[in-house]
């Protein structure tokens, strides 16, 4: 059964958001027609279905939008896919999934929280307002969009103008008090749709797990109505997992200590849940790292990785320059990292592999007795996957990136771009043997 069911009223736009749950290790399929909505609903963790429905008249739009929804059945997450600038018919579309959903479940309390926030893609709502890198939507191009102009900048009144739902504001200086302040406002407020300030992935993160709480502690039935990301982060806080079974496990080998790795090391942990297992450089022991690693395993992390314990007398800033290890220190710890990720592959079987650092990356390379690395993609300048070659993990899935390189998500993407992998051919499998 589908674990997350989102209507969109375009195709590129459908498509792109099946590929942020793709990147969480969950099965998306995009469908047009009925027919194949029926076909697919049991046979992947989120359909996406595509109603081609921006430029229609409201009413057809709804009709449009129920009918996909009816056809669906049930799912535990349901997600309104909006356009990034409001175009087309949110209001009337967002009726029609509420309305059906109502019906199907009389008792549930349903609410909506309508966050159409694409920090990525320089999408941001502030005050109540959506703005495009900056720029109420009133004062942009979609303004004058021969099809479907934007008449209004307020996400309230762009959805007030089609749906008879009552409608709040959830303002950024809550959302930036975090996910406590999140929760008391909404259990506060009443009204059926609350739409939230966000500027940054962290906000939609916030959001998602206040509403995640208020899931469990409230039994609220939230609907979602998004651009995108705030549908794929709620999906997570939910805690949806594919129907045949966890997503694909990832484990990641790090030998940098610098404070750049140790940011993106934390953006892991925030977005993945990644559980890391520190090597002491004093005494880099790899029977500890792999008993870590165990452990988080059993606990049901699918994202584990191993890393260098920061030096204390090195992690504190100081006005010197920190002392650089010296090479047999260093060489100890690299024999250990390798030695760490050969045993891990072999125990615990993760579907991709993850290394950063040139000398950390060709350390577990050697280890594994792999010929050498086939090169697929970049996933962000010098950040490259692809898959082992040669030896006993041939066709292992497998990603490598500098120490020093990318911002503070790039370890994160680099994750996703192997879980995503992962997810990719298990669907191929999946639904060419059925």
């Amino acid at each position: 059964m589908a674990q997350v069911l989102v209507i969109g009223d375009d195709l590129t736009g459908s498509n792109a958001t099946g590929a942020l749950y793709a990147r969480l290790g969950l099965r998306a399929v995009t469908v047009g027609a009925l027919a194949q909505v029926e076909r697919y609903a049991h046979r992947v963790d989120v359909l996406v279905v595509n109603t081609a429905s921006r430029h229609w008249p409201p009413a057809r739009a709804y009709a449009a939008v129920r009918a996909a929804a009816e056809t669906a059945g049930e799912a535990p997450l349901i997600v309104k896919r909006v356009d990034t600038t409001l175009r087309g018919n949110p209001g009337s579309e967002l009726d029609a999934v509420v309305d059906c959903l109502a019906a199907r479940e009389p008792a549930a309390r349903i609410r909506t929280l309508a966050v159409p926030a694409f920090p990525d893609a320089g999408r941001s709502t502030v005050g109540g307002l959506h703005l495009v890198d900056g720029v109420p939507l009133t004062r942009t191009a979609v303004a004058r969009d021969p099809f479907d102009p934007v008449r209004h900048s307020r996400v309230a009144s762009v959805l007030g103008a089609q749906s008879r739902r009552t409608t709040d504001e959830l303002t950024l200086d809550v959302v930036e008090r975090g996910p406590d302040a999140v929760a008391a406002a909404l259990r506060e407020g009443r009204a059926e749709i609350v739409v939230c300030d966000a500027t940054e992935n962290a906000h939609l993160h916030t959001v998602a797990v206040a509403a995640a709480r208020l899931a469990v502690e409230d039994s609220i039935r939230w609907v979602a109505l998004d651009s995108g990301p705030f549908g794929a982060a709620l999906a997570a806080e939910l805690g949806l997992r594919p129907e045949s079974g966890t997503p694909a496990r990832i484990l990641a080998v790090v030998g940098s200590v610098t404070d750049r790795t140790r940011t993106q090391l934390a953006r892991t942990e925030t977005a993945l849940g990644a559980r890391w297992a520190d090597v002491d450089p004093a005494d880099p022991d790899p029977d500890r790292a792999l008993a870590a690693l165990r452990a988080a395993a059993e606990d049901g992390a699918t994202v584990l990785g191993v890393r260098v314990a920061p030096d204390p007398l090195t992690a504190a800033p100081a006005p010197a320059p920190a002392p650089v290890p010296d090479a047999g220190t260093a060489a100890r710890i690299l024999r250990c990292l390798a030695e760490v990720a050969r045993r891990a592959v072999t125990e615990l079987c993760p579907g991709g592999l993850y290394a950063s650092g040139g000398d950390v990356a060709a350390a577990v390379t050697s280890a594994l007795g792999a010929d050498g690395f086939a090169i697929e993609t970049e996933v962000l300048p010098l950040a490259i996957a692809g898959h082992l070659v040669g030896g006993p993990h041939d066709g292992l899935l497998f990603a490598t990136k500098g120490g020093l390189i990318g911002g503070p998500d790039a370890a994160r993407d680099c994750l996703e771009h192997l879980r995503a992998a992962c997810t990719r051919h298990t669907l191929g499998t999946t639904l060419s043997a059925n």
